[in-house]
């Protein structure tokens, strides 16, 4: 039974540990507002497609609605999202549509296919057709790895791809990326003498979870932050990692050490990245279950935990009330980033640059 001690709530303590204070990054980025304007025709389907210098100015943007959100309200007035959700979604739907509300849009929300023409045989292509006339971006999510394909000949307004099968899923790359900077804006800073490149650990399969491949694709733009990546997944797993993945990494200047041995790496970690649920056709599958981090786990005194949620045994809840946590800022700061990359896909950029 609920006491009545139970049904109040402190609004003083705060939302999450580890949610750093976004100004420290807002002071190691200089803006530069006309980086962002290449996105206002621009698909965002794959982290390749993305360009390091105007990451660097979103990730200001975001920053910036973060230190001080009541200050915009209405840059997306008068503008639609179409929020197609053909896959199970918690934080991704919900951080997108909370992102374009604060800033003052109007949303239609698709939740289940079979209420929608695709039930009745209807191509995704005319599906985008109709999308042309009803909004003024799309926020797509399938569990098909070509539905993003199919739509982009028809489209002509913007989409993002919020997860399309076990491909990619780059705004949560995008969010992850935003997350180390504001835990170390430093790294930003490559000529200063607090720079010093991380060691980060990646527990997941790539070659079955889109979240994985898109941040690995993302340390490829910023080689210089990283110092090594240990890449863990369990040893029975085969074919884990793509040759190609692991090319594009080492050409990129990113060294990458394969092991199976988590606790053996984790005291020379500063970032600990892990997932285990990869979505397949209908349904998911879990990998890696011997790998867990809790409270127990040899971590560096200041080492930070990311996780892109929801979490499963992988991820033990002693974990929540440290310092090590830093998955709860990160699935909070991705409202902020995807706010930025919204205003700036439907050309409302100019409304918020200079504004303090």
């Amino acid at each position: 039974m609920v006491s009545a001690q139970q049904v109040e709530f402190n609004r003083a303590q705060p939302d999450v540990y580890g949610d750093a204070h976004p100004k420290a990054l807002l002071r190691a980025i200089q803006e530069d507002g006309d980086r962002l304007h290449c996105l206002e025709n621009k698909h965002i389907i794959s982290v390749d497609h993305l360009d390091r210098d105007v990451l660097i100015q979103l990730f200001r943007l975001a920053a910036k609605y973060e230190s001080n959100p009541a200050r915009f309200s209405s840059p997306l007035s008068g503008k639609i999202l179409i929020s197609a959700f053909y896959e199970p979604s918690t934080r991704t739907r919900l951080s997108f549509e909370s992102a374009w509300h604060r800033l003052g849009g109007d949303i239609m929300s698709i939740t289940d296919r079979s209420s929608t023409g695709i039930a009745k045989g209807e191509s995704l292509q005319d599906v985008a057709e109709m999308f042309n006339n009803y909004g003024d971006c799309v926020v797509l999510r399938d569990t098909s790895v070509e539905s993003i394909e199919e739509m982009i000949h028809s489209l002509r307004i913007p989409i993002i791809n919020a997860g399309n099968g076990i491909d990619e899923h780059p705004t949560q790359a995008m969010s992850d990326l935003y997350t180390i900077f504001k835990w170390r804006p430093s790294l930003l800073l490559p000529d200063s003498e607090a720079f010093s490149p991380i060691k980060i650990g990646v527990i997941g399969v790539p070659s079955q979870m889109r979240t994985v491949r898109s941040l690995l694709k993302m340390f490829t733009h910023f080689p210089r932050i990283v110092d090594e990546i240990f890449l863990l997944y369990d040893e029975s797993v085969e074919d884990a990692v793509s040759s190609e993945q692991l090319a594009q990494l080492e050409e990129a200047g990113v060294k990458v050490s394969i092991g199976h041995d988590m606790n053996a790496v984790l005291p020379e970690l500063d970032v600990v990245y892990i997932n285990s649920i990869a979505w397949v056709g209908e349904s998911f599958e879990t990998y890696g279950k011997s790998f867990k981090l809790s409270t127990d786990s040899p971590f560096k005194p200041d080492a930070i935990v990311l996780h892109p949620l929801a979490r499963g045994e992988e991820l033990c809840t002693s974990l929540d009330a440290t310092p090590h946590n830093w998955y709860f800022s990160q699935a909070r700061g991705a409202v902020f980033l995807r706010q930025a990359l919204l205003t700036c896909m439907v050309q409302r950029a100019s409304t918020v640059m200079d504004v303090i």
